[in-house]
């Protein structure tokens, strides 16, 4: 539950940056702890998918229900151009939300306040709504203007982690390095996991 009294409630969009398995890893991690999800993926989005995790994207409320249907939590998917979907509206209360991966073209339509889809403009929402957004920036190398958006999401409170994980705790998997990421984005929303195993010192 949160301060309001009803159960939580994130959006988690997914860009067409390399990583996606970034976004359903949070969206199976936020399910299973019984919150609620609200999805958004865009066309390119979709593509990464069928490249790097062999969806098929020929049906997406199949695949999606196939891929979450089973957890506690209830997800609710809206289509990137369906501008007048709920999470378009502040009015509509949501907890936060998460961009994990993100490519830069989206990064920058957060940053320059381009709400030209469902994706951009529910990142927008929760900037002027005050509430949480957190991004997961994955490019290499960056340039200037890269690094010029993501200081001006910082300065607005935006919190950026790229997708850099650990190694101090000895990985044994490429699962554990994706666990790892995701569980440092649970932190920052202050949401309890057992992802990664913790420094101690």
């Amino acid at each position: 539950m949160n301060i309001l009294g009803r159960k939580q409630r994130w959006v988690v969009g997914i860009t067409g940056a390399s990583g996606s398995i970034y976004g359903i890893r949070l969206i199976e991690t936020l399910l299973a702890n019984h919150l609620d999800v609200h999805i958004v993926i865009s066309q390119a989005g979709w593509r990464v998918l069928q490249e790097e995790l062999d969806w098929s994207t020929t049906d997406r409320e199949g695949i999606l229900n196939e891929k979450f249907g089973h957890y506690p939590g209830v997800y609710q998917y809206h289509p990137n151009s369906d501008i007048g979907a709920s999470i378009a509206s502040g009015s509509f209360q949501v907890d936060g939300m998460i961009i994990a991966p993100c490519s830069m073209g989206t990064l920058s339509a957060v940053a320059n306040g381009s709400s030209d889809n469902l994706l951009s403009r529910a990142a927008d929402v929760m900037l002027k709504e005050g509430r949480p957004l957190v991004i997961v920036p994955r490019e290499t190398p960056l340039h200037a203007i890269h690094l010029e958006n993501m200081l001006k999401l910082a300065r607005l409170g935006v919190r950026l982690i790229p997708a850099m994980p650990a190694f101090y705790f000895h990985p044994q998997s490429i699962n554990d390095l994706i666990d790892f990421v995701v569980g440092k984005v649970l932190d920052n929303l202050r949401i309890d996991h057992q992802l990664f195993k913790r420094w101690e010192g």
